[in-house]
């Protein structure tokens, strides 16, 4: 048993969970190992370094199992409230805040999604790269500033293109989605491109417990 295992050992893990960069390492000590065996009924007839090498590669496969299993469906916020091109920016504020978001999908009348607004959006209307810039800026300025973008419709401020993601889409597909898109968050489409959803970047790492993108 153990020339068939040892060979692969670590080399097996899936390609999954491999290209996830999700840690396969588990800090077993040997004596963590032998205490396990001695809780297996009857006689076993396995090396501790055998046992090592079928933790890990089981471990390797749960894990390719569960990334294989992830769609955006299951992680995306469905109850988003989007914005339309025409809203005023004082409306879409307003949003932001009650969602608690810094970046919306803006759609069309039948709910495609045609662009996204961000809070670096607004900051770049206001000619400030980011919100302690603004703060540091003349008072007046930056009042006068905000009362002129205040009523300037989303389409004059929105980014285009956006990526998006189908209902369907499994981890690597998020993954490339994420690589290609720096934003936080990215809209979750259905088969006829309407927005169903927003997948949060944060949300996503978390359910695949990542610390950053692989």
């Amino acid at each position: 048993m153990k020339d068939d295992l040892e060979p692969k050992g670590r080399a097996a893990v899936s390609q999954t969970a491999a290209d996830a960069n999700v840690s396969t390492d588990v800090e077993l000590s040997d004596d963590d190992i032998l205490e396990a065996m001695r809780r297996i009924p009857g006689y076993l007839d396995i090396t501790t370094a055998d046992f090592r090498a079928v933790y890990e590669l089981a471990h390797a496969q749960a894990i390719d199992r569960f990334l294989e299993r992830l769609r955006a469906a299951d992680l995306m916020r469905a109850d988003i409230q989007p914005l339309s091109p025409d809203l005023q920016l004082i409306d879409a504020a307003r949003r932001f805040v009650a969602q608690d978001l810094k970046s919306l999908p803006v759609v069309d009348a039948d709910g495609r999604v045609l662009a996204m607004l961000t809070e670096t959006d607004v900051l770049r209307a206001l000619g400030a790269r980011s919100l302690l810039a603004l703060l540091l800026q003349d008072v007046d300025r930056e009042a006068t500033a905000l009362k002129r973008i205040l009523h300037r419709p989303v389409a004059e401020l929105m980014t285009t293109p956006v990526v998006t993601v189908p209902e369907a889409a499994g981890f690597r597909t998020i993954v490339d989605a994420f690589r290609r898109h720096s934003g936080r968050t990215m809209p979750v489409v259905d088969g006829q491109l309407r927005l169903t959803g927003l997948l949060l970047r944060k949300d996503f790492l978390a359910a695949c417990h990542l610390g950053d993108l692989p």
